[in-house]
């Protein structure tokens, strides 16, 4: 068997999710189904992180064994010519060691979060940012999201639906920027709980409309209760945008 480690980019909007589900279509169907029909054999694609139905993903860390000998650059061109028409694309193949693993071996996560804030309609940008016509105070938000770095108890960041077992987790970073018309936060840490950067990014728009004072962040944290929780932001204003690993 030789372990092929793929970067993925993907248009979460048909998608249930990441992870394969027994409801509707997703990310690791399509690429396990391609590489069916490209090696005659059943492979598993194991990845970073998951996402929920409508996330992106600018560069996903994922792999797959196969037992068949096969050039990288030729299996990725194999799968992006069978993934078609579905929005997802391979755009780095390479063999790794066996005991590296894309989701045990990787030590951080990166997210983004975009708030098109403009009061126009999105067109372009539709189903790829949270459209917020209301002006929003990009450095208050900033401000806030500090008190949400560091090692804490996420609870009220976290979905009731969450499987982790411990609701603590190192927040490395979480910033808020003002990109010409659209927010983006930046969101860093070893892991995150189920809709943690969703839930942060929610409370965060409370903030930045001033229906928040920015001291009510902290106090959402410190409650550790899910009904704390202001708002959870949709899914498609979410990229994930890179796997960290060790240096080898």
């Amino acid at each position: 068997m030789t372990r092929f480690a793929l970067t993925l980019e993907f248009d979460g909007t048909p998608f249930f999710g990441l992870q394969r589900q027994s409801h509707g279509p997703s990310v690791q169907q399509s690429i396990e189904d391609a590489l069916h029909r490209i090696m005659r054999e059943r492979a598993t694609l194991h990845s970073a992180g998951r996402t929920d139905a409508g996330v992106h993903a600018i560069a996903m860390r994922s792999h797959v064994d196969i037992a068949k000998p096969f050039d990288p650059f030729r299996l990725m061109a194999a799968i992006n010519a069978q993934v078609r028409p579905d929005p997802v694309a391979v755009t780095q193949c390479d063999i790794v060691p066996d005991d590296w693993h894309a989701r045990f071996s990787c030590t951080a996560r990166r997210y983004l979060y975009r708030i098109a804030n403009r009061r126009a309609p999105l067109t372009l940008q539709r189903n790829r940012a949270w459209h917020v016509a209301q002006p929003l105070d990009a450095e208050a938000m900033h401000r806030a999201a500090q008190a949400l770095v560091g090692r804490h108890d996420f609870t009220t960041f976290r979905s009731v639906h969450c499987q982790a077992a411990d609701p603590v987790k190192s927040l490395d970073r979480l910033d808020v920027e003002q990109v010409g018309d659209e927010i983006h936060i930046h969101a860093a840490a070893r892991s995150f709980l189920h809709h943690q950067v969703r839930s942060m990014v929610g409370c965060l728009k409370l903030v930045g409309a001033g229906t928040w004072p920015e001291a009510r962040m902290a106090e959402a944290l410190a409650a550790q209760d899910r009904n704390a929780l202001g708002l959870n932001a949709p899914p498609h204003g979410l990229y994930f945008v890179e796997a960290i690993y060790p240096q080898s």
